[in-house]
């Protein structure tokens, strides 16, 4: 078969939860992408100029950075980590009710920081629960959770298209930030404009009625089916206090017997994170004391497997940010609506990447899949630079950058759990990492195009690329040095075992011939 019976059998006993943690991470997606193709219209609702509507996109991704840091404090309990991941997407369906009424942009900047915070606890959360859940299998389930983001990515700007407004950037589903630059570029060298673009761009917007406040409802109705799913896995689990039952269901004998193996190895890992701090947010980890007695290889995989993902995601956010200023710059120059569907080409292939990437990561290494990747990335980038005057190659090459940059993630945070033992906080520290890399990318690539032009955007995305392989090396390295210390230690208590009865034997025999 495709997939072994050993796989499907342990997806079906933990089939309720698995597909829960898969549809809160839609939530996510759908969160995440929205704010692209309705820039204009917020602009137009809030009265705002662009520069004050970037917080609106800073607020976002600095509170989701918060939210991951902190996410792992509700993974102690299943009933502290269902209840955030409820009270988190019920806070993006209510976030998308009220947006339309946010009159201000520092009301807007509010809510949307309220949603990344909701967004970073969730995007902790699901990918721990996972990873406790299934373990060294986790890979394939880890690529299935990432994929719903791209899928909640690709719903939500389809079902804001048919109400955006005509006027200014019309039905564009590019990112926010790109129409900001683009329109920058226009108004610095062509002063003369300044005034007509201006009028002409408030004139048309104040004359239309704006009716994406109906997009925005029915995201926040698409996406109540999500906080509902995890209110009854809670009932299911018996962790709501008024609707506990007292018959608890019968497992069949496959699961049963899974059951039994997967007890006994939980308990072991359970012991093995009380000793060295579990899946915990990334504080406690820091000031975690039993940390202290482990080697240096521990803490270097943390480091650099955050570094991996901190370059790698920062390219995300950053292709997927500028690659429509690129696309209406010289020498590309490419009509503004040609140029929108390049944002969507992007994130429609990191979708397909990570739902190919599902049996692949059933069938080879995660460590394969990453050197794999990150060496399409980078040959990717440097095919783009050389043949940066076509606009053909230009489309291709989102498409391959977007498939080769789609599981990076799962496949770091599968890789790094596995060498670890599943002991310590890689998923609490990649989640983080990937979320600064993001952020702080954005910002310095973003100032690098303009001061240097649209040529540094692909430059900027090679030389991060070339960092990010080069770091994963060092990774690669310092995971075989942590496995030979875990070899040597498991080798030193298999000798103390040994040893043991072999000194209790010749006590007895001691005190015998003493007597």
């Amino acid at each position: 078969m495709f997939v072994d019976e050993r796989i499907l059998t342990l997806f079906k006993r933990n089939a309720h939860h698995t597909l829960t943690y898969w549809s809160v991470f839609f939530s996510f997606g759908l969160c995440i992408a929205f704010l692209g193709p309705t820039i204009c219209d917020l602009q137009s609702q809030t009265k705002s100029t662009i520069d004050q509507i970037t917080w609106v996109f800073f607020s976002q991704q600095f509170l989701l950075l918060i939210g991951s840091s902190i996410g792992g404090i509700f993974k102690r309990t299943l009933l502290s980590a269902l209840s955030a991941l409820f009270v988190s997407a019920l806070v993006i369906s209510v976030i998308f009710a009220i947006i339309p009424l946010c009159t201000n942009v520092l009301l807007l900047a509010v809510a949307m920081a309220v949603s990344g915070l909701a967004m970073g606890i969730i995007d902790t959360i699901a990918n721990i629960q996972l990873v406790t859940i299934y373990q060294r299998d986790s890979a394939v389930f880890l690529q299935a959770l990432h994929f719903f983001i791209g899928f909640g990515a690709l719903v939500s700007p389809l079902i804001a298209d048919p109400f955006l407004s005509e006027a200014g950037c019309g039905n564009s589903t590019g990112n926010g930030t790109e129409i900001m630059h683009h329109v920058r570029l226009m108004l610095r060298h062509t002063p003369v404009l300044d005034h007509n673009i201006t009028h002409s761009y408030s004139t048309h917007v104040g004359e239309e009625e704006s009716s994406v406040h109906y997009a925005f409802w029915i995201m926040a109705i698409i996406n109540l089916p999500v906080p509902i799913a995890v209110l009854f896995l809670m009932y299911r689990e018996q962790l709501i206090p008024f609707c506990r039952s007292g018959t608890p269901q019968l497992l069949d004998k496959d699961e049963l017997a899974m059951e039994n193996q997967q007890g006994a190895e939980g308990t072991e890992v359970e012991q093995r994170e009380h000793e060295a701090g579990g899946h915990g947010d990334i504080f406690s980890c820091c000031r975690n004391d039993n940390l202290r007695g482990l080697p240096v290889s521990f803490f270097m995989i943390h480091i650099l497997g955050g570094l991996v993902l901190f370059m790698t995601d920062g390219i995300v956010g950053t292709y997927a940010g500028f690659v429509y200023y690129y696309g209406v710059a010289p020498p590309m120059s490419l009509p503004p609506k040609t140029a929108g569907y390049l944002a969507s080409i992007f994130w429609a292939a990191i979708t397909a990447g990570r739902l190919l990437s599902i049996p692949l990561s059933y069938r080879f290494q995660p460590v394969r899949l990453l050197m794999f990747n990150l060496a399409g990335a980078i040959v990717t980038v440097l095919m783009l630079l050389i043949f940066y005057t076509s606009s053909i190659f230009l489309f291709v090459g989102t498409c391959l950058c977007g498939l080769f940059l789609s599981s990076i993630f799962p496949c770091m945070l599968a890789y790094t759990e596995d060498i670890l033992d599943y002991q310590g906080c890689a998923t609490s520290v990649l989640v983080t990492s990937a979320g600064m890399g993001e952020m702080v990318m954005q910002v310095v690539v973003g100032s690098i195009i303009h001061t240097e032009g649209s040529y540094s955007f692909l430059l900027c995305g090679m030389i991060i690329a070339c960092i990010g392989f080069i770091v994963f090396f060092g990774l690669m390295l310092f995971a075989r040095m942590h496995r030979n210390y875990l070899t040597g230690t498991t080798k030193k208590s298999a000798m103390v075992e040994e040893a043991a009865p072999e000194q209790d034997a010749s006590a007895k025999t001691e005190q015998k011939e003493s007597s």
